[in-house]
């Protein structure tokens, strides 16, 4: 996958140099390139970043990583039991900054998606890749395409911005073919046109949006897009010939720089890699430069029926 780097005299002040340097480097994002920044723009405080290489998440099965969330400033993964409370909330203040920077300065960068994104999660992953022992789904060495079974994207695209701060080590990634190719390969032998939701589902749906209990149970807001994503994908992890044969790219970011990808169309796996602070964004493909490239597109053009929500669905923003 290309990998698009921008040196620092690219830049006026962390920002691209015009609108239209802004706009291309939104088209480079939706043709499927990683913007990759050498020497990150992005300031993260040596004594932040010296806090959070002490850091450990809580662990087990749904805290491998730390996450903040913006929307209503929380933080929930870390590990309370080896934690005082007064470190609890400087990870709340640490994590809460590098979110608000991080957006200020994609707000800044990609101009043209500003009035048309939801602000997501926040996360510091302080584990490392190698030497974990996760189930299938949820191993993040093999190529995957992003969809989250717990937030819905609704047919929005899934932006999301990278830094390493570890000291001395690569954060090591595979890339793999455009989405198209992985599309065309999985759509007509393993994964069937998105079906519509049978009336049970439709009612269990709108008696949770009538009564507030979505937020009890995320699959209720899902899309035929949604679930079709998270068929494609798991399908891609559980496919083995798939993993082993399909074209492959090595890359390494390197220790003190920071990049940005779509997630959603953008297949990826993450060989190695410890002390990596992220920030996830939901992007409106009606805000995109380009037309035609969001998955959301592509996948209604094969199933001649609507499948998400992009154009109804109220930006957050915060």
């Amino acid at each position: 996958m290309p990998l698009h780097s921008i040196p620092p005299h690219a830049l006026s002040n962390g920002l691209p140099a015009s609108p239209e340097q802004a706009e291309r480097w939104c088209a480079y994002l939706e043709s499927g390139m990683i913007l990759y920044f050498p020497r990150s723009p992005l300031p993260v405080p040596r004594t932040d970043i010296e806090f959070l290489l002490n850091r450990k998440p809580a662990g087990g099965k749904f805290h491998e990583d730390i996450f903040y969330d913006p929307y209503r400033d929380r933080l929930r993964g870390a590990d309370r039991n080896a934690s005082s409370s007064e470190e609890i909330e400087r990870l709340r203040l640490i994590m809460h900054r590098f979110s608000a920077n991080a957006v200020r300065l994609l707000s800044g960068f990609l101009t043209p998606y500003e009035r048309g994104w939801r602000i997501d999660y926040a996360s510091f992953k302080a584990n490392g890749e190698a030497g974990h022992t996760r189930s299938q789904p949820r191993r993040n060495d093999l190529l995957q395409i992003d969809a989250f079974p717990a937030r819905p994207a609704r047919g929005w695209r899934i932006l999301r911005f990278f830094a390493n701060i570890h000291p001395a080590k690569t954060c090591d990634w595979m890339t793999g073919e455009p989405f198209p190719r992985i599309l065309g390969a999985f759509w007509p032998t393993i994964l069937a046109t998105p079906r519509g939701e049978g009336r049970a589902i439709r009612a269990a749906r709108r008696f949770a949006e009538s009564t507030g209990l979505t937020s009890l149970a995320p699959w209720l807001k899902r899309t035929p897009y949604d679930r079709f994503m998270l068929e494609l994908h798991d399908a891609m992890k559980h496919d083995a010939q798939f993993q082993r044969t399909c074209p492959k790219e090595t890359l390494q970011f390197a220790p003190g720089s920071c990049w940005m990808i779509y997630t959603d169309t953008v297949p990826y796996a993450i060989r190695a890699g410890q002390y990596t602070l992220e920030q996830t964004l939901f992007v409106d493909p009606a805000a995109n430069v380009t037309h035609g490239s969001a998955p959301l597109t592509l996948l209604e053009e094969i199933a001649g029926a609507k499948l998400g929500s992009a154009s109804t669905t109220k930006a957050r923003n915060t």
